[in-house]
């Protein structure tokens, strides 16, 4: 193949196009534990995430929610997915090799956004969130009768599907515990836990939590369809939470500054062309991940 303008033209417009469907065509989960946050600077404060709004009876003058002296902000970051095209590669015909990777650097784009909220749905025992604690922690601070006290989201219960007792405590204890979250007027959160996202070595015992009509001591499964089961490549084996996703804020954050878009550099005059017969291509974003209300998320490591 001769190599001028034209033809660098038709190669990179079509490497852009296979980025693209390949791009269409990848699959996501983060939509089912994460919330959209789109964000038109280098980061967004999340301090009105100490208040937890609900309506209330309007006796009198309305009542001001103030936002706590919490301080959480997400910072954007950049990334990049680059691809070098060998001018060799063009002028013998050789354009194959570099479909696959145009395909490869569209699915990683259309996956950002898993890995980012991977990341901090690992870290839900190690990470801070908006209170200054843990993100399922054993000591939130929370106002009950006007009195700040300690209420816990963490556990260490191995999911079980061995016996009713054993399923009671791990995911019955969570999910009653979950349902009984308040405000710090003392009103029921009004927490419904719908998702059971669990490590990979979980899937099957999970599965057979969610859908067996009888436990492995033969009782009933009193669990039978309550939530639908999440696989997460990022949780450590033996990691389980249960989290409620019905909410307009997720337990989860991910915060958008730039959408993926593919780029490249084709310009014959490029320094890279003309001292290494280097073209590049691939793809940029801008976002970060992070926690939404801990309420919404119950977690246990499987320790005890």
């Amino acid at each position: 193949m001769i190599v001028n303008r034209a033809a660098i033209s038709a190669l990179f417009i079509n490497l852009k196009a296979t980025f693209n469907n390949a791009f269409a065509a990848a699959p996501t989960t983060w939509q089912e534990i994460a919330m959209l946050v789109p964000s038109t600077t280098s980061s967004e404060d999340y301090a009105w995430l100490s208040t937890f709004p609900r309506m209330r009876r309007w006796i009198g003058e309305k009542f001001i929610k103030s936002l706590k002296a919490f301080k959480y902000t997400i910072v954007n970051e950049d990334f990049e997915a680059t691809v070098e095209v060998n001018r060799n590669d063009i002028e013998d015909d050789r354009l194959g090799i570099y479909k696959p990777q145009a395909e490869s650097a569209g699915v990683s784009a259309k996956q950002l956004p898993d890995e980012l909220v991977g990341e901090v749905v690992a870290g839900v025992f190690t990470n801070l969130c908006f209170d200054g604690q843990f993100f399922c922690d054993i000591d939130h601070p929370v106002l009950v009768d006007k009195v700040e006290t300690s209420v816990s989201n963490k556990g260490t219960a191995v999911l079980s599907i061995t016996t009713l007792a054993l399923a009671m405590a791990s995911f019955g204890a969570a999910k009653t515990a979950m349902t009984s979250f308040k405000d710090d007027e003392g009103r029921p959160l009004n927490v419904r836990p719908n998702i059971l996202l669990v490590a990979t070595n979980l899937e099957d015992i999970a599965n057979v939590l969610m859908t067996a009509d009888r436990l492995e001591d033969g009782k009933p499964n009193p669990y039978k369809n309550t939530c639908k089961v999440v696989v997460s490549p990022w949780l450590p084996a033996g990691y389980w939470l249960l989290l409620d996703t019905t909410k307009p804020v997720k337990p989860f954050i991910f915060q958008e500054r730039k959408k993926p878009v593919f780029v490249s550099q084709t310009s014959m005059e490029a320094d890279n062309v003309f001292m290494l017969k280097k073209y590049r291509f691939g793809a940029e974003a801008r976002g970060a991940a992070g926690y939404g209300f801990w309420q919404l998320c119950w977690g246990s490591d499987g320790s005890a």
